[in-house]
């Protein structure tokens, strides 16, 4: 269940072709001083994270990356799949592969991203063979009838198992032709996966009690923000399993909580596509990407090393475990998977340019729209103060902030782990294949976005609304909600061709 804790929140064919050769020595990743600059400060700059020493981190064992399988829908399964399965060997997937031109990295990189860290956390093998697990949490499915958010693993012949935590869970997306685009915002639904799971053990528990005292310490342990006053997350040690469980269950595919965050705080999962080209990364800006080897830091952290920090005097975990007991990638995989992120592209746009999209690019254009999202990023990668907080004299010094806020809502920055007290200004670029828009992910279409509506306290989100809560406004960014019918009609058809 604690998906995030353990490690929260690909297969090599490899042809080679005569290619450029390219630097073979991967960088060495876990820097200590890089570390300490790696992060903007939080709004409560004393609570800051501090990362594990080099010292520590380099003596945990580099997990080994196993040969992987299709999942498919218990009606799309082949005949004779799962017997064939049992009757494999285990098998490494990455055994020392050749890295010499840019695409073995490439390719091999891709046998990180579809790694799992982890085995049976939320999914477990009854369930992805069980067709009304897949009903019951609408998850969906290719037109080749695989669910591409897992893979089974054979580590030892004749059990399977399904892995989990891989990047392929949450940035892996089903469009709606039934085809797959990797590193865009994943669809499945993992909060509400998770609550199922929740349920099933709760439903098996021999003690109840025991069961409901561990599982909001670890609810504490993944979202906990004890120095602020009173804990955001306070709430949850007033409720019961089921509760619990209906938190997540409210919580949309396109939207997580990964580990820092908060389930009353999701946030919208980010597109990788085109992750070269942020200065930023986590809605609330917290990452600097001053070069590849800070994503691959990134990677490191959100993949489990984020279990073993220090938040001022709050540790996730009171005691360092031994490092042998855990696990990570090594720093020549997490090149090669840097390589694999900056080499992916857009899947093919099916809106054309016409004369109602060069109307909306001059709406886009007249409307000042580029002060922000400044053309062929679409963004300025600046960040931009929440309502309630004042940019400090030290970050204007130091980071790209604009002096004023949107008035976003500002939960996310201020009442979790990652609250820098800003929002970093999105890229709108591949914003027609997304489906969760804001950085909570409160509404599902450009129209919403656009509809003056969804300041009104009354207004019901078209996607996140929250557990317990029928209506609630969407504040934030006024800019075209004046716009006439045929205007936004114009806006909404450039916007989609980017």
């Amino acid at each position: 269940m604690l998906r995030g804790l353990a490690g929260l929140l690909c297969c090599l064919g490899l042809a080679f072709a005569a290619r450029p050769r390219v630097e073979q020595a991967a960088p060495r990743v876990w820097d200590d001083e890089a570390l300490a600059t790696l992060e903007v400060p939080l709004a409560e700059r004393a609570a800051s994270a501090r990362h594990v020493a080099a010292e520590f981190y380099y003596r945990i064992p580099v997990r080994p990356i196993y040969k992987s399988y299709p999942v498919y829908h218990p009606d799309r399964e082949p005949p004779g799949y799962w017997r064939w399965l049992q009757e494999q060997e285990p098998q490494l997937a990455w055994d020392s592969p050749p890295l010499v031109t840019d695409e073995d990295w490439v390719r091999a990189g891709e046998i990180v991203f579809d790694a799992p860290i982890g085995y049976g956390a939320n999914i477990k093998v009854e369930q992805a063979r069980d067709r009304d697990w897949y009903a019951r949490l609408g998850v969906p499915v290719s037109r080749d009838g695989i669910m591409p958010f897992s893979r089974y693993v054979v580590r030892r012949k004749g059990e399977i198992e399904i892995g989990g935590g891989s990047c392929l869970t949450c940035h892996a997306r089903v469009m709606p032709d039934g085809s797959v685009v990797k590193g865009a915002p994943g669809n499945f639904p993992a909060d509400r996966a998770l609550a199922y799971s929740l349920r099933a053990q709760a439903g098996r528990a021999r003690e109840p009690e025991s069961f409901l005292r561990s599982t909001r310490a670890g609810q504490r342990a993944l979202f906990g923000v004890p120095w602020l006053r009173p804990d955001p997350l306070a709430a949850m040690e007033a409720m019961s399993v089921d509760e619990i469980a209906a938190v997540y269950e409210a919580i949309p595919p396109g939207v997580s909580t990964r580990v820092n965050l908060s389930p009353f705080a999701p946030a919208q999962i980010p597109d990788l596509i085109g992750v070269a080209e942020r200065r930023h990364l986590d809605r609330t800006g917290l990452v600097r990407q001053r070069d590849m080897t800070d994503l691959l830091r990134y990677v490191a952290l959100v993949q489990g090393a984020n279990s073993l920090d220090r938040f001022g005097d709050f540790r996730l975990i009171e005691t360092l475990p031994d490092p042998a007991r855990l696990g990570r990638y090594s720093d020549e995989q997490l090149r090669a998977l840097g390589r694999y992120l900056y080499s992916l592209r857009p899947p093919p746009n099916p809106n054309p340019e016409n004369p109602l999209t060069e109307r909306g690019r001059e709406i886009f254009a007249r409307e000042g729209c580029a002060t922000c999202h400044t053309p062929p990023l679409y963004t300025n990668n600046k960040l931009t103060p929440v309502e309630g907080f004042a940019a400090r004299p030290e970050d204007a010094a130091g980071l790209d902030v604009l002096q004023r806020s949107v008035g976003t809502d500002p939960a996310l920055a201020l009442r979790t782990r990652k609250g820098t007290g800003y929002y970093k200004v999105p890229s709108l670029r591949g914003v027609w294949y997304r489906e969760a828009l804001e950085h909570s992910g409160s509404v599902a279409r450009l129209e919403d976005w656009f509809d003056p509506r969804r300041l009104d306290a009354d207004y019901v989100p078209t996607l996140f609304v929250g557990r317990g809560v029928r209506a609630r406004p969407v504040p934030g960014h006024r800019f075209g909600l004046q716009l006439n019918a045929e205007e936004k009609r114009a806006l909404i058809a450039f916007l989609r061709t980017l």
